[in-house]
């Protein structure tokens, strides 16, 4: 991503002159200069690179330097706005008005000048006039020379800063749908006014025969492709062929390994473009389609007669491959969208790469004991979800790479050559099941490491709006035997999540089976630690009501009007706002 959106930073002060506003100049654009370095210290765009700020050229006090603020913004590409202020300001005529980003405001907590006063009227007006923006105000009072930002308030900005940089770097960025619908799973029934009024993103749409095309045609790297083959058969671990006797073709796994390789090279050349084919001569495809995310239908009309995509969905959605560390792209299986713009949202919150799995059965303590023979213990003993799929995930899901000893997933400059190696020890590579892949090919299989805190995620739409359900949690592990007798009931080719919620007692949350029992599709995007409140609030800033979480309260974080539509009962008052407000880019 070479377009970064920055964060505009907007000091705003007291307009009265002759002493008044000469007297709080420098305090005010010192905690813009505050947050601005905040923020690059702490936040990185995807691809590693510190984010970036611009402070607007003076201090706000009136309508005309708003409006200069407003132009500077414009021509450097800002997607988000934060005012700061430790005093009063004039409300409306130092009021951000552009309806299309997210806003902020961080009112100074002190006595000296009041700055709560104008963050209470700046955000009312904010409110009235439809443009809904978050309020950062600490809960200590502070000295008028102090110039550190207290860690409440850091909490607060880094999460805006954090969620306000995944909805600017979607905005203008196209989900690539490669096939149709994949045996009538709802969520990749691409919704164009979902992507387009709520992500502000674009849907391009290719058939699944422009990979034989391309195949056929030689539209690839000739030489890349002789350098993917090579390091994919030296680090995929072929495993054992779980197909019946009469359903194995081992004749034909070379070849498949050959058809999947080029699959990759294609499918990420679709996605993001690739400037080595205009040298081929293949200037037209060269370009790609702007894809942030995509889609592969594979099932059936593919899959029946032609290799599956579970190894391009596999690299492209991993750290690695065979150029080193790089950034993962963000692919679906079966084309469901709405998961890929679930692994998204994800993906931009963390920088990590996501787990794609179907939310496919819930074990209780009773079944696992009666089918195994072992009384589960530790988390494992209020039953656990099996999480596992039939396309393929990120091999980064393995939970291989370690910080401070623990399994961890990494943003991708992080990953270490230990990491990759560890990662691939772990998976095997088997035959597809010839049964739902008449087409052969081959499946991925890992376990994933147990004690690793992760969050699940699922956009659903209802008559055609998003809501959104957020599941905290724990990966756990079994006993090899356990482990072993649970995935030979369904697919052991295939890649292994054991998932247990963090249950709250109540509502959705009072046992595991009430979390799989009101999960609102097949499938579920699952990312690297509790950020569950970071869900919250980018769902907040895209108008996506939040139908089921286990948030604890005191970190929810949402606009300042949220408090409008009802303080007791918050998930109707986030459904109330949600339709009030609407979508941010309608």
């Amino acid at each position: 991503m070479t377009d970064h959106p920055r964060i505009g930073i907007r000091p705003a002060i007291d307009g009265r002159r002759r002493g008044v506003r000469e007297s709080l100049e420098e305090q005010t654009m010192g905690m813009a200069e505050a947050v601005a370095k905040l923020f690059s210290e702490n936040l990185r765009y995807t691809d590693g690179t510190p984010v970036e700020c611009v402070i607007a050229d003076t201090t706000i006090g009136r309508v005309h330097e708003a409006m200069a603020c407003a132009d500077k913004f414009r021509v450097n590409n800002v997607g988000l706005t934060l005012t700061v202020t430790p005093c009063w300001c004039y409300g409306t005529e130092t009021t951000d008005m552009d309806a299309t980003m997210p806003h902020a405001i961080w009112g100074f907590n002190g006595t000296e000048r009041p700055g709560a006063v104008y963050l209470a009227a700046a955000l009312a007006g904010h409110a009235q006039i439809g443009i809904p923006a978050f309020g950062i105000y600490g809960k200590d009072v502070q000295d008028g020379d102090d110039n550190s930002i207290p860690e409440d308030v850091r909490e607060r900005l880094l999460s805006y800063a954090t969620a306000g940089l995944a909805v600017a770097q979607m905005r203008g960025k196209a989900y690539l749908s490669m096939g149709s619908v994949s045996m009538g799973i709802a969520g990749s029934v691409v919704n164009p006014d979902f992507f387009g009024a709520y992500l502000g993103m674009r849907n391009e749409y290719i058939d699944m025969s422009e990979f034989t095309r391309r195949i056929e045609e030689g539209i690839y790297d000739p030489e890349e492709y002789e350098k993917a083959y090579t390091w994919i058969r030296e680090n995929f671990k072929q495993g054992k062929d779980w197909n019946p006797e009469d359903w194995q073709f081992p004749e034909k796994h070379e070849d498949w390994w050959k058809f999947v390789t080029k699959m990759t090279l294609i499918g990420r050349d679709l996605m993001n473009g690739n400037p080595r084919l205009a040298e081929l001569g293949f200037e037209e495809e060269a370009g790609g389609h702007g894809a942030i995310a995509a889609g592969f239908q594979g099932q059936r009309q593919w899959t029946d007669h032609f290799p599956n995509g579970d190894v391009m969905e596999t690299i492209l959605n991993t750290n690695f491959d065979w150029t080193g560390p790089r950034q993962p792209n963000v692919l679906a299986t079966e084309n469901d969208s709405l998961n890929g713009a679930s692994m998204l949202f994800g993906y931009l919150l963390t920088n990590t790469p996501q787990i794609f799995s179907d939310v496919r059965t819930y074990w209780s303590p009773e079944s696992i004991e009666r089918v195994t023979g072992w009384k589960p213990e530790g988390r494992a003993a209020q039953g656990f979800l099996d999480l596992r799929n039939s396309g393929s995930t990120t091999l980064d899901g393995a939970g291989k790479a370690t910080r401070d000893g623990k399994p961890v997933i990494k943003p991708f400059w992080e990953v270490t050559e230990e990491d990759q190696k560890a990662t691939l020890e772990a998976t095997t590579f088997h035959p597809a099941s010839t049964g739902y892949f008449r087409g052969g090919g081959f499946s991925t299989h890992f376990r994933t490491e147990g004690e690793m805190p992760v969050t699940m995620i699922r956009i659903n739409l209802v008559a055609g709006k998003p809501v959104m359900q957020i599941c905290e949690g724990w990966t756990v592990e079994l006993p090899d035997e356990v482990a072993y007798t649970i995935e030979e009931r369904t697919n052991i080719e295939w890649p292994t999540t054991w998932f247990v919620p963090n249950l709250t007692g109540e509502s959705a949350f009072k046992t595991t089976y009430d979390v799989m029992n009101n999960w609102g599709a097949n499938h579920g995007a699952i990312s690297y630690g509790h950020n569950g409140a970071l869900f919250i609030t980018l769902a907040s800033m895209l108008r996506i009501p939040v139908n089921m979480h286990n948030v604890p309260e005191e970190k929810i974080f949402r606009p300042k009007a949220w408090s409008l539509f009802g303080t007791a009962d918050l998930e109707g008052a986030d459904y109330r706002a949600c339709e009030t407000f609407g979508p941010m880019y309608r």
